[in-house]
């Protein structure tokens, strides 16, 4: 079974748990401005305004431009395909006046950016569309369904997401022979990026920051691109880093420690601050149940930082992961405005997350781990190698 006739299968159980009778996913011209729920809907980008249609009953349409029906009747995941030349609408109002549904889930959403995929302007054109058969009055949002759908990995999904995490993992161990004294930054993440290439893989985010790079004190911290930095004795690296199997991403980052002259191990305000870290990461771990919000996993990891004299970390604990690195509604995060209601929302079997606390110890640099888990009934289960020693570089 194909990613979108499991997806489409998995929407149709959703839509009962959530109480909505149809589910309606429209976009236009996708490759430029597409709804980011539509990879599970459709094999590739479309053209003219599409409608996806799942039903509660089972039921499932999809409309689309002439020239794209036979790629989305080659995808064997609805029931029917139709094909229009001058207008969306009229199958579109045949269809859902057929169907007559008290409530038609479309995806808007003021916290989750991954289910706000329907522009303003196409919800106007829809709203229209289904006011003229009275049918305007019974729209919803989708954001429960689309977020389930995103958030509770199949056994493909999970497959395919530990296989960017052993490559990835493969990359550090190689990159880690290759770091000296005396290398750049970027001289680093060039050798990362050309063993992507060699491997033939993608990097999960934008290759100008994947991998990012970070040597030494009072870097840029997050989110910048590999520097003319030259690596030195007595720094703290740490690199951010992941890669793509079938569309699927892993998101890791891993701590070094460059000996200086005449050391054989860190020293110890730098152990202390990587035992601090690997401590937040297994409290965090051991408190990820389904149920559990991630409000409360973020504050068990921050209070350890906090509490062993650090500053609290500047961003959430952690994230899910999927079709991209940031990918899912549910966050490991405090009750910061930003995350808007994330932070409350309860962990479900099936969602993928990273855990990655960081502090910085003065003089040294940033110390941080992020590894991968998978929530399962029992709690979360490793989806990396976790790191639980400094990697030394001679």
């Amino acid at each position: 079974m194909s990613l979108i006739q499991e997806k489409v299968k998995q929407a149709v159980g959703l839509l009962a748990e959530f109480d909505i009778d149809l589910w309606l996913t429209f976009t236009r011209e996708s490759a430029i401005n597409g709804d980011p729920t539509l990879v599970f809907l459709a094999p590739g980008p479309v053209t003219w305004h599409s409608a996806f249609l799942v039903g509660r009953d089972g039921r499932t349409r999809a409309i689309v431009g002439l020239y794209d029906q036979k790629t989305i009747e080659d995808a064997a995941a609805y029931d029917g395909v139709t094909g229009y030349v001058k207008s969306f609408k009229e199958p579109l109002q045949e269809y859902v006046k057929a169907v007559a549904p008290a409530k038609i889930g479309i995806n808007f959403s003021e916290g989750s950016e991954i289910c706000d995929g329907l522009t303003h302007g196409l919800y106007l054109t829809l709203l229209a569309t289904l006011t003229e058969i009275g049918m305007e009055g019974r729209l919803v949002s989708a954001e429960k369904v689309v977020s389930a759908l995103r958030e509770r990995k199949t056994a493909a999904e999970i497959a395919d997401i530990k296989a960017a995490v052993k490559r990835t993992e493969a990359i550090f161990r190689k990159v880690a022979k290759f770091i000296v004294p005396g290398r750049t930054e970027a001289e680093i993440a060039a050798f990362m990026s050309a063993e992507v290439k060699r491997r033939k893989l993608a990097p999960a985010w934008d290759p100008a920051t994947c991998p990012a790079v970070f040597s030494g004190p009072e870097t840029a911290g997050a989110h910048y691109a590999p520097t003319a930095r030259r690596i030195e004795r007595g720094h703290v690296l740490n690199m951010d880093f992941g890669v793509k199997v079938n569309g699927y991403c892993s998101d890791l980052q891993r701590t070094f420690y460059v000996l200086g002259e005449g050391e054989t191990d860190a020293p110890d305000e730098v152990k202390r601050g990587f035992a601090t870290i690997v401590e937040a990461v297994e409290a965090a771990r051991r408190a990820m149940k389904p149920g559990v919000q991630g409000v409360a996993v973020d504050a068990i990891a921050r209070k350890i930082i906090t509490d062993a004299g650090y500053a609290e970390f500047p961003h959430a604990l952690g994230h899910q992961v999927g079709r991209f690195p940031h990918d899912g509604t549910a966050l490991l995060g405090p009750a910061w405005e930003k995350y808007t209601q994330k932070p409350y929302q309860a962990l479900e079997e099936g969602m993928v997350f990273t855990i990655e606390p960081r502090l910085t110890v003065p003089g040294r640099g940033v110390v941080t781990i992020e590894d991968m888990v998978l929530v399962t009934k029992r709690g979360a289960a490793w989806l990396s190698k976790p790191q639980k020693d400094l990697i030394l570089i001679q």
